[in-house]
């Protein structure tokens, strides 16, 4: 494996396409290969349902979602020091977020 170093720091691999693998690499394409890495006609990509609604959300734009008097309310309760965290509630909730993934809840 040929490795070089270019200017911005990242390596930049290279591969070899002879056959001992030691010889510097072509730069001439081969139409033979070209074609075999060429996308099919018939390749499909499904997306899950999951992936299908945050698709969407991000599709439409829509921000009513967001109630943005009680994220002001949030933001001033953070900012004057008046804002109280819950530890047991955060707690309890990643718990079950744990137990819908999957896990066992028990640490």
């Amino acid at each position: 494996m040929n490795t070089t170093i270019p200017n911005n720091g990242l390596p930049k691999f290279t591969q070899a396409t002879g056959s001992s693998g030691n010889g510097p690499a072509t730069t001439a394409a081969n139409p033979a290969d070209s074609a075999a890495t060429a996308p099919k006609a018939d390749d499909q990509l499904k997306l899950t349902d999951s992936a299908l609604a945050l698709q969407e959300a991000a599709r439409t734009g829509d921000t009513s979602a967001i109630d943005s008097q009680r994220v002001e309310q949030l933001r001033q309760a953070v900012a004057d020091g008046s804002y109280k965290v819950d530890a047991g509630r955060i707690a309890d909730r990643m718990l079950a977020l744990e137990q819908q993934l999957g896990g066992t809840g028990k640490a």
